[in-house]
């Protein structure tokens, strides 16, 4: 069923160590629960959240000597659900199989974390549209991205900023990550019911999530509502999340030779600056973590 039809869902995890080398993994809860509502969505069998809790946990522990040292990459978690029996007629398949692999990454773009990356707005392309899968993590959401990421690479851009499908003026999500705007203290970001929605044509990011939080806790104002591209060239700062990317600033967007470009010393703005700082820092244990989001495995 995978094969023919895309039955399958994955999620994507990191582990990493902290300064003492313990390893650590972030709020496997929340991708446990959105794998279970991606598997519905697919008409799948749903893996229990201490079943993916413990998989994910024993499979870290079992390749621990991947785990790169503190401060030099992580060990990316990918667990998978696919429908696996046999089956020709477009029909849920009668088998399924869950299963997670590992492997250790640096810096998802070419640079550092931290190294400013450009973005072209996608006027040709949509990646998700109201009352599909945009919500969920499908595997079949992805594959029709490479040919936009590919044109945009070509020109020279790091990736696609999606509008959305219907009247291609608000920002939907980077190809692999969720995007924010930042104006006057507030941040903004485009909204997203959650749960697998079939109103969302956004993923409901577990990076997004947190930094909507660390950002409140900060001290800024948080907005989630839809967000016309041409505000960008008003902002102070814009920044995509996601696992593969933590936080990366944006350093220019660019539409239909229009171009919007943010110059900064470091790389980037001070608010994602100050964002990136905390979660990063929450996430290996540099900063303390009130809300129980990191989990130590040894």
């Amino acid at each position: 069923a995978v094969m023919n039809y895309g039955q399958g869902v994955f999620e994507g995890m990191k582990a990493q160590r902290t300064e003492e080398g313990k390893i650590v993994i972030f709020r496997p809860d929340r991708n446990a629960r959105r794998v279970a509502y991606g598997c519905e969505r697919l008409c799948m069998p749903p893996v229990p959240e201490d079943i993916f809790i413990n998989a994910v946990k024993e499979t870290v522990l079992a390749n621990a000597a991947w785990v790169p040292p503190h401060g030099k990459g992580s060990l990316y978690i990918r667990p998978l659900v696919v429908g696996s029996g046999a089956i020709l007629g477009l029909a849920p398949a009668p088998s399924y199989t869950f299963t997670i692999y590992v492997s250790p990454v640096g810096s998802y773009f070419k640079g550092n974390q931290m190294t400013p990356i450009s973005l072209k707005i996608e006027t040709e392309f949509a990646r998700a549209a109201p009352g599909g899968s945009g919500g969920a993590k499908c595997i079949g959401n992805y594959a029709p991205t490479l040919l936009p990421q590919q044109h945009a690479k070509a020109e020279g851009f790091d990736n696609c900023l999606y509008l959305d499908a219907v009247e291609q003026k608000y920002l939907e999500e980077v190809g692999t990550s969720n995007i924010f705007v930042v104006k006057d203290n507030t941040i903004y970001t485009p909204p997203c019911s959650g749960g697998g929605s079939a109103a969302d044509t956004i993923l409901e990011g577990v990076t997004r999530e947190s930094v909507l939080q660390v950002a409140k806790d900060a001290g800024y104002k948080v907005v989630e509502e839809r967000i016309e591209f041409k505000r960008l060239w008003d902002a102070e700062e814009a920044f995509t999340v996601g696992t593969a990317v933590v936080i990366s600033p944006i350093g220019s967007v660019s539409y239909q030779g229009d171009k919007k470009e943010w110059t900064y010393a470091e790389g980037a703005g001070p608010c994602t600056t100050k964002i990136y700082n905390t979660l990063t820092g929450m996430q290996v244990g540099k900063v303390p973590d009130p809300y129980g989001w990191v989990t130590y495995l040894d």
